[in-house]
């Protein structure tokens, strides 16, 4: 290249790369947040003057965003009123689906099992079944299956239990009748009110707790998790050893989970 050629791409430099954002992009961006926080549909030259610019700026600006469907507007002239487009809707919808829960869950679990010492996992549900989807292990010598990949049953573990958490009883009664309530341990729950019972304190505490109901000698802690509709999409949980988790730790355990698990579903779009 002479030195008299201009380079199709500048060097990006930390102290440089701030010069490179366009302001119309930026303006157009700004309009659409001044739409987003109107209560009304709004005229031009109420946008102008959120936007501190010219009414034909930002003219150009509204009629730019509705030709791709990101504003509509109704009325004629100096009557024409702009509100958000349908266009970004499917733009939000596009962005948020795309958001994994192991993808949104991993750097959560992560600091989650630094935090507390123990295990963590993160499952969905599918046909009646918690599937684990992925896992963080605790930094202790022991080491818990927590069955990769594996199906387990919502009755008896802190995830299903979580989940079943954000089901009405009559759709825990369905679920149940469904998969059955088979005896895992001497302490699983294997009737329809016990089950029910267990629930209505899931709901209360916004945690659930599988207490050796899984496997003996194990306590599992779980939180559910919800999408962008506002759905249960599945559930995290920690594990540990019974002797280790005392019932004021559970509880203070109970809280990160629940708040790991309220973090997960912001970052995949749940309601506040």
């Amino acid at each position: 290249m002479s030195s008299t050629e201009t380079p199709l791409l500048p060097d990006l430099t930390a102290s440089s790369a701030g010069r490179y954002t366009l302001k119309s992009i930026s303006r157009a961006v700004d309009a659409l947040e001044v739409l987003a926080i109107s209560d009304t549909a709004m005229g031009v030259s109420d946008v102008a003057r959120q936007l501190s610019t010219s009414k034909s700026t930002a003219f150009a600006i509204l009629r730019t965003l509705e030709e791709r469907n990101l504003v509509s507007s109704t009325g004629e002239g100096f009557q024409r009123r702009y509100t958000l487009g349908l266009g970004l809707a499917r733009l939000g919808h596009r962005a948020v689906s795309r958001v994994s829960i192991l993808d949104a869950a991993m750097p959560h679990l992560e600091r989650l099992t630094k935090m507390t010492k123990l295990s963590s996992r993160v499952a969905t549900m599918s046909q009646g079944i918690a599937v684990v989807l992925g896992q963080v292990d605790g930094p202790n010598s022991i080491r818990f299956d927590l069955n990769m990949g594996g199906r387990e049953r919502l009755h008896c573990t802190g995830i299903g239990k979580a989940i079943l958490g954000r089901y009405s009883d009559s759709e825990v009664v369905d679920l149940a009748q469904q998969t059955g309530l088979p005896k895992r341990t001497g302490y699983t729950i294997t009737s329809i009110d016990a089950l029910l019972a267990d629930i209505a304190k899931v709901r209360e505490r916004g945690f659930s707790v599988d207490d050796e109901e899984d496997a003996e000698g194990i306590l599992c802690i779980g939180a559910p998790l919800l999408d962008h509709t506002g759905a249960c999409a599945g559930g995290i949980s920690v594990t540990g050893l019974k002797m280790s988790l005392p019932l004021d730790r559970v509880m203070r355990v109970g809280e990160a989970v629940m708040a790991t698990a309220e973090a997960i579903s912001r970052r995949m779009g749940a309601p506040e």
